[in-house]
Parts: C-alpha cells; structure tokens; sequence
C-alpha cells in the first residue's frame, strides 16, 4: 500500500504542471521524465528533528502524485542518499565505526556530490573494495557482500523500494576490473530506484523517522542547499546542486533540502521545499536523454511550475 493518497486536486495541478513543461521543452518525450510530488498539510510534524515518533509519522495521511513513478531509472547521484541514511543505521548499529575520515566522506558525498567519497562510503557498508577482477569463487562473495546494503533496504519491507537496486559506485569515468564485472556486459546490474522510492527515503528523513530523530537532523544538515548560488553566473563545467536543479526555480525566500543528480544522460533532483507562506512539499523529479541533461532550464522550470501549483492549492 502507498504510503501516500492520490489526490484529484494534486493531480489537476501537477498534470497541468507538466503540460506547461512538455510545451515548453518540445524535445524533453513524455517518457524521459518521471515525478512524484508530496504536499504536507497541517498538522503533519515535518523537519522538527525526530518530533514524533516513526510509528506516528507513518499514521499521517499524505496526499500525493506521480507520473512515471514506479519506473526504474538509473538515479546517477540520487544513489547517494540511499549510502547517506544506510550510512547512519550502520553506524548506530555498531556496524561501522566513526571516524573523522569516514565524517569527512559523508559529508563530501552529500555536500560536493563526491564520487571518491562515495567509493569509501560504499567500501564501508559493504566490506569490499575495488580492483583487479576476481576469481570465481572470491567474486561470488565480493558480490554477495556488495549486496548488503539492498538487503537492508528490502528488510524494510518498504514496498517502494522493492524495484531498488543500489548496489553500485557512482563513478565519473566509469567501473574497471571488478567494478566493471559487476555492472555487467550490458550494465544491466547498474544501479535503478524509481521517484516514488526517493520519495519514501526522503520523506523518511524529513519526518525524523530515518534511523533516529538526531540521525533525521545530521542527514537534513547536509541536505540543506543555499540559494544564493542559483544567482550566481555558473561555469558550465561545474555543478553545484542549484545551478540547473529545482533550487533555481524557487523564491528567493524559500528554503530547500535536496540531492541532485547529473551525467551526460540523465538530470535529476529530489528536494524537501518551505515557501515562505504554503505548505511544505517533496518534490522528485527525474530527466532522461542526452539533450535534456545538458539542458539546465527544464528543473528550475518545472520547479516554478511547482512553486505556483502550491499557491493554486487549497489544504486539506
């Protein structure tokens, strides 16, 4: 069962949102874009720091959308947050020990969307580690291994998340030996999550029900996303998680906590937003093709679209 409710009103305005969208990127297909849109209506606790309880935030009703949600997509830098909220279990599970080396990947995986920190966050879950190809036998274990923290995520029983491989780095010139055996001669074993499981994990920790409450609070801090650089004049060759993503696309004065995603196929964002006066709301939105992932108006569009959805929405 969905964790959150269709809602006719929701639907009307985020189909309008993307008709608005498609009109205006004639190129971006019907079928290279995916989303999920949550809206938080009062009294739902959200962003407190861990407020309530997990039992108790799962109670409250959440009215919801989504277009293409449950499509596997390859999520890029999106994985990132699944290694960010495992990360947290390990470590409050004494499955992992904390260090100011290990402090230091996190927070550049999350902050700077690092891969070389995210190969030893993974390294770290996981037990294995890159290099040469293995054996049959040896591999057979390094593979099993690598797999745990799926395994974490469907012990969940998170419906969600059964369509979630995230057993991959993230790379920026790509797998070699072992890695590259993984992935598989076709990389059919890349790593594939949908935006209605973005949404789960994103709405697990903006609820303070991710691990902990205080786990909740660490996560929301690396997340958080200053505005002022979507004013500031880009070099095409750098990205910085506002610059082209759905940060750009919001007031001034809103605040928002996200992840992005890009590479030279897919441009994808998952953001928690306050506006200054509505409700709060998730937005997930995922962009495939060539052509659209260098083109860096379509999120900050789609999240204006947004912004004036939630000024057209009455609460319920």
């Amino acid at each position: 069962m969905p964790f959150y409710q269709s809602n006719p009103q929701l639907t009307t305005l985020a189909e309008a949102a993307l008709a608005d969208t498609w009109q205006k990127f004639p190129t971006l297909e019907r079928e290279q874009v995916a989303l999920t849109w949550l809206v938080y209506d009062a009294p739902i606790p959200v962003n407190t720091g861990g407020a309530i309880t997990a039992d108790e935030l799962w109670k409250y009703p959440v009215r919801g959308f989504n277009y293409r949600g449950n499509d596997r997509i390859y999520p890029a830098s999106i994985a990132k947050l699944f290694y960010l909220l495992a990360m947290h279990e390990w470590l409050e599970q004494g499955m992992a020990s904390a260090s100011s080396e290990l402090d230091r990947a996190v927070r550049d995986m999350i902050i700077d969307s690092s891969n070389d920190a995210t190969s030893l966050v993974v390294d770290t879950l996981t037990g294995t580690t890159s290099g040469p190809e293995l054996s049959a036998g040896p591999f057979e274990s390094w593979k099993s291994q690598r797999n745990f923290v799926n395994r974490y995520y469907q012990s969940l029983g998170w419906s969600e998340l059964d369509p979630v491989n995230v057993n991959q780095k993230t790379w920026s010139d790509g797998p070699y030996g072992r890695e590259r055996a993984f992935v598989g001669e076709m990389r059919e074993n890349r790593n594939m999550v949908t935006t209605d499981a973005v949404a789960r994990l994103m709405h697990s920790i903006v609820g303070g029900a991710a691990v902990s409450g205080d786990r909740s609070s660490q996560m929301m801090q690396l997340l958080h996303r200053d505005l002022k650089l979507a004013q500031a004049t880009p070099d095409p060759g750098e990205e910085n998680q506002v610059n082209g993503f759905l940060g750009a696309g919001l007031p001034a004065e809103s605040q928002i906590w996200s992840k992005a995603g890009w590479t030279s196929q897919v441009r994808h964002d998952a953001a928690y937003i306050e506006l200054a006066d509505k409700q709060p709301y998730l937005l997930i939105v995922f962009t495939e093709g060539a052509a659209n992932s260098q083109n860096r108006q379509i999120l900050p569009f789609i999240a204006d679209r947004f912004v004036t959805a939630m000024s057209q929405m009455q609460a319920e």
